[in-house]
């Protein structure tokens, strides 16, 4: 069962389960292409590395899954697009948290948020990104 085949505002623990899942893997396959590109000193260094980039990718997963989920559930506004934006800044809350800068933080909430914001009203009404054109 995928993210999406679960409706929004109900199996939360599942739902964010599934994206931290995938913020997990997209940090493993970043900090991978970051070891290749600037390899580190150490096995040590390049462990931590790893670790840090894939631990913030999860939490960035988490955080999204836990709050755009709940406040699905607690609007009791599933499908509102502005669910996802709310998930997305949360996000970028965290990262502006993690660099100890608020403008860092600003962007991030309004980029990360936009981005989901987009997301949901994309699948909602049909945009398809790859495949074949529509005839």
């Amino acid at each position: 069962m995928g993210y999406w085949d679960l409706p929004d505002g109900t199996n939360c623990a599942e739902k964010t389960w599934i994206i931290t899942k995938l913020g997990t893997a997209l940090g493993l396959i970043g900090s991978a292409y970051h070891i290749v590109a600037f390899p580190p000193d150490s096995a040590l260094v390049g462990a931590r590395r790893a670790a840090n980039a894939t631990v913030t990718m999860a939490t960035l997963g988490a955080v999204f899954g836990v709050t755009s989920c709940l406040l699905a559930e607690v609007r009791e506004a599933p499908d509102d697009p502005l669910n996802y934006f709310a998930g997305g800044c949360a996000s970028g809350i965290i990262l502006g948290a993690k660099a100890h800068n608020a403008m860092t933080g600003t962007s991030a909430c309004l980029g990360l948020g936009v981005l989901a914001f987009f997301t949901k009203v994309g699948k909602m009404e049909g945009w398809r990104v790859t495949g074949p054109p529509k005839l």
